[in-house]
Parts: structure tokens; sequence; C-alpha cells
């Protein structure tokens, strides 16, 4: 059932990139945009959540005309508050890390043609192989497996170009993953996080750090990475096009990416009682 909050001061709006602002090819519509810049005027707390890494999720936060405020990178392994002043245009507020080292050995046993990769915060990535071209962000530093696991990582990547997503699920299934938080993507893409994090725990230490309360939360998605932010937000919308899993976590879905669905909801929190 849908939930209407009420019009009793700011939210706290969670909006998921991929899949939800942007279509699967990266496209941004004028509409999304604009809706977007009239809910952050209206004094709401846009807040861009994403698997994403952190200088990818930086020129959509600028297309978006987003120069303040807080971001949930990396599934919510990362936290950053955007600010002009800095150096960079932005602070670290929080990073959680992993030992990915179990992890990594037990995926390369099973997937040993797969590419995999890990996160070096603001700068790029290390991998065992090239990404296909466009997919990672950053600087790229072929490296060997061992290398991977030689210091606690924001972040694991694990791609299989000539795979699919359905594999990946009955792998992750069949394997048993301990000791990570893992969300397969809507290709052959995997990331792994540290245990417990996603980006619904991120979420909650910006909403706690701008003293919302926890019925001001709006949160919109469309991946498996949204499933906890959807049931944490007071008001969870799916995107039309999500998987029967992740519309049956939400407590509405809107249209789909190709008819601007996020729109709608953001629209939604600009009209009067």
């Amino acid at each position: 059932m849908s939930r209407t909050l009420p019009p009793d001061g700011p939210m706290l709006v969670a909006l998921d990139i991929d899949g939800t602002l942007l279509s699967y090819d990266g496209d941004l519509t004028d509409a999304v945009r604009e809706a977007v810049g009239a809910v952050r005027d209206a004094g709401h707390e846009v807040v861009l959540a994403s698997g994403r890494s952190l200088l990818a999720m930086l020129p959509v936060a600028s297309a978006l005309g987003i120069a303040t405020g807080w971001m949930v990178c990396s599934n919510g392994a990362v936290t950053v508050r955007l600010d002009p002043s800095a150096p960079d245009g932005w602070v670290t507020e929080d990073v959680v890390t992993f030992d990915p080292e179990p992890a990594l050995r037990l995926l390369g046993e099973q997937l040993p043609d797969a590419r995999y990769a890990v996160e070096d915060l603001g700068v790029g990535f290390r991998m065992t192989e090239h990404f296909p071209d466009g997919e990672l962000e950053g600087e790229h530093v072929i490296v060997p497996m061992e290398d991977l696991w030689s210091s606690e990582v924001t972040r694991v990547i694990v791609r299989r170009p000539d795979s699919t997503s359905g594999h990946f699920h009955e792998l992750v299934e069949h394997l048993g993953l301990e000791d990570v938080t893992y969300a397969v993507g809507w290709s052959a893409w995997m990331d792994l996080a540290p245990l417990g994090v996603s980006k619904a725990t991120a979420l909650e230490q910006v909403r706690r750090r701008r003293h919302l309360q926890p019925h001001r939360t709006v949160a919109v998605g469309d991946g498996h990475n949204d499933l906890e932010m959807l049931r944490w937000a007071a008001r969870g919308v799916a995107m039309g096009h999500a998987d029967e899993t992740v519309r049956a976590a939400a407590d509405e879905v809107t249209g789909p990416i190709d008819d601007d669905g996020a729109v709608t909801v953001l629209r939604s929190l600009l009209e009067a009682p």
C-alpha cells in the first residue's frame, strides 16, 4: 500500500542511480534532472545511494546539479559529504573495510576465469585484468590475485562477461559466502561488501546525523542491492521494471525507467496535502 508522508519538514530522499535515475545505457533525462532539483529546492535531503564507486558517482551528482549533501557509495561501505570548499569537492565521513582474502580464494577456485577488482577509494581499482570499457572509473592497475587481498578493502567486484546474473546467484547460494555482504547486479556482476553493510546501514547513519525522524525517509531503487534500503525507508518505492523480489520489498511500485518512474515519486513529494 502506498504511504504518503506528512509535510512537517524535510525528508531524506535516497535515490539509486542505475536503473532508477539513469537508464542502463547511462542516459539522464531532463525530467529526472528537473525533478531532483525541485525536491532539493523544496528543502529535502536528496542522497544518492549506489553500488558505484565514489569516482563513478561524482559525474552523476554534477549532472544533477548536486554540489552539496551526502552520498552513499559502494553499496554503503563509503559515505561522503559533498563540499565545494574541499580540495576534491568531497569529504569522507565513513569508510567500512573488510578482509577480502577468504571470499576471493573461494571464488577464485570456482571462477578461475572471472575478472576480479578491489576499490582504492578516490583513486580507482586494482584488478586481475581489465574490465569491459566504461564499467569502472579512475586508475586501473593490473595486479596478481594475491595483491587484491594484501590489505583490507571497501569493496570487491567479480565480473564474468560471458556469464549471467542467474549463474552468479546459483554460485553464491552453493558456496555459502560468509563474513561478507554480497549483491548480484543485472549483468554477470557481483559486489562484495563488509558483512552487515548495505545502503540502508549507511543511510541510517546519515539520517541520524541530519536529525531526521525515521518516518521522514523515502527510497527509490530497482536492484537487489536496494532491498535493505527499500525496507529501511518509511516509503520504499520499487521501479516498475524491477523483479518480483525487489517489488515485494517495497511499499509501492512506480513506473519503469523507460517512463521516468522516479519522476512520479519525486513530484509526489512536492504535492500539497
